[in-house]
């Protein structure tokens, strides 16, 4: 059984012009370190990569990766519509000295198995980076199934793993059966934090989990508990994230309210998205704190 991890798929912290907060973002990475979390994925999709234009990702790439200084591990997503702007970041995150890239397809139109094929082969031959598929059906409006990834695994040694966002965790025990088959290696990753458990009994290596932004003490203990083959704790902690991810519904897109949660928390930041998202409002905010009471998430002890 592989050793399991969590990744958070960290919030970008703006202020209200949409410039980005360097201090605030530095916070933040802080906290997740500080609160046990084994890497950071900057401009997954919680970290709003589909508002910002390339000049603010390669500035946040920049930022994240030389403040962090290899504490934990860094992913970048770097994917989008454009195959050559993918290339581009993906190799600047690479000369940054990030551990590998992220990269989600071309979304909008459905793709064929050729079009998907076509896409990753050249982001695989055109940089130099490790790169993790993201499969987000819900997003993309396509699968990436296992045979295209096998497919493309077969061809590109650094294509070495994958976060597969779906609620189906057959979909996943699927894609680990077929590629970790042939090679041992590859990781993958569940999107929805509540299958990370699921995930590494699978054969997987863990969640990349938007919880873990305003609880990463909670999430790390969960993967600490299962590492330790501490079962009855897997459980517990099992239920107690089941019962964290209603913060997910408590309002759409969920950004703003894990901004506001993670702000209830204590961490110095403001909690702006760039447009068309919204702050949480009253009603919400007062949904987030009656959650936060009842999972005795207290206000962190920040230095």
């Amino acid at each position: 059984m592989k050793k399991g991890q969590w990744l958070t798929p960290v919030v970008t912290a703006f202020d209200e012009k949409g410039n980005l907060d360097y201090q605030a973002n530095k916070n933040i990475y802080d906290f997740l370190i500080d609160g046990g979390i084994d890497g950071i994925v900057v401009m997954g999709s919680t970290g709003e990569f589909f508002s910002m234009t390339i000049e603010q990702k390669k500035e946040l790439i920049q930022l994240a990766v030389e403040y962090i200084n290899k504490r934990v591990k860094v992913f970048i997503g770097t994917g989008g519509m454009s195959i050559d702007e993918t290339i581009e970041l993906s190799n600047y995150a690479h000369d940054m000295g990030a551990d590998a890239v992220m990269v989600i397809s071309p979304y909008y139109f459905p793709l064929s198995r050729e079009s998907i094929e076509l896409f990753y082969d050249k982001i695989a031959k055109g940089t130099r980076a490790d790169i993790y598929i993201y499969n987000f059906p819900e997003r993309t409006g396509y699968d990436i199934t296992p045979e295209i990834t096998l497919s493309l695994v077969r061809k590109h040694k650094n294509i070495v793993g994958y976060k597969d966002t779906v609620t189906e965790m057959r979909h996943t025990r699927a894609l680990i059966n077929l590629v970790c088959k042939e090679f041992p290696e590859f990781e993958v990753y569940s999107g929805f934090d509540e299958n990370f458990a699921h995930n590494v009994l699978s054969g997987g290596v863990g969640a990349i989990g938007g919880l873990s932004n305003f609880a990463p003490e909670v999430c790390s203990e969960w993967v600490k508990a299962f590492n330790e083959r501490d079962f009855e704790k897997v459980s517990k902690m099992q239920k107690r994230i089941n019962e964290m991810m209603t913060i997910y519904d408590i309002g759409t897109p969920f950004i703003p309210i894990v901004k506001k949660a993670m702000k209830l928390r204590g961490i110095k930041m403001e909690d702006h998205s760039l447009p068309p998202f919204i702050q949480a409002n009253e009603e919400q905010t007062a949904k987030i704190v009656e959650l936060m009471e009842k999972l005795n998430l207290e206000k962190a002890k920040l230095v």
